[in-house]
């Protein structure tokens, strides 16, 4: 039976959560109050489709909760837990991805990490954040919903083009990795 955590997981949700707070300060403005695109969601969506579930929701926990912490002095919850849902959204479909072996440089599995991770953005952002905000916060729906919609399409784009472009990098290295043999 495989474990589903181990040295490695443990290990990418410590980097992970630091670069994902890190991250936090890198944010470029959309024009939408409160909603930026963020460099940071690559890092989650790479380490979520690399170690999966866990290490995804553990990640988008820990490091937004810490990241509104550092640079805000307050957290918001209503955001903290839809950036758990892409992690863990993501991470579900890990196997899929062919990371590890080093086939996520085929079309279909681009495909499939790129309409998952839609998913899972739609989910947390259009439904999850905005529901949460109004429930929690009392805020005004029609205010929510266009934040939670600009985070969703400013989250499928940093993760469509750098997510993927750090996930096939990473599984090339991989792939000829576990291609080289030891010499006797």
């Amino acid at each position: 039976m495989k474990k589903l955590i181990g040295i490695k997981e443990v290990v990418a949700m410590g980097i992970g959560t630091a670069l994902f707070v890190v991250l936090t300060s890198v944010q470029i403005p959309i024009g939408i109050p409160n909603t930026y695109l963020q460099p940071r969601m690559a890092i989650l969506a790479f380490l979520a489709a690399v170690f999966g579930p866990i290490t995804g929701g553990v990640i988008g926990i820990l490091g937004h909760a810490l990241g509104d912490a550092i640079f805000y002095g307050s957290v918001w919850w209503s955001w903290v837990f839809p950036e758990a849902v892409v992690g863990v959204g993501i991470g579900l479909f890990a196997s899929k991805f062919a990371v590890q072996e080093g086939g996520f440089v085929k079309a279909k599995n681009i495909v499939i990490f790129n309409v998952i991770q839609i998913i899972a953005n739609a989910i947390a952002w259009i439904l999850l954040a905005p529901g949460l905000d109004i429930l929690v916060y009392a805020e005004p729906a029609n205010k929510v919903f266009i934040q939670g919609a600009f985070a969703c399409l400013g989250n499928v784009i940093i993760i469509g083009v750098l997510g993927t472009i750090l996930i096939i990098a990473y599984s090339k290295v991989v792939g000829r990795a576990k291609g080289l043999k030891k010499e006797d």
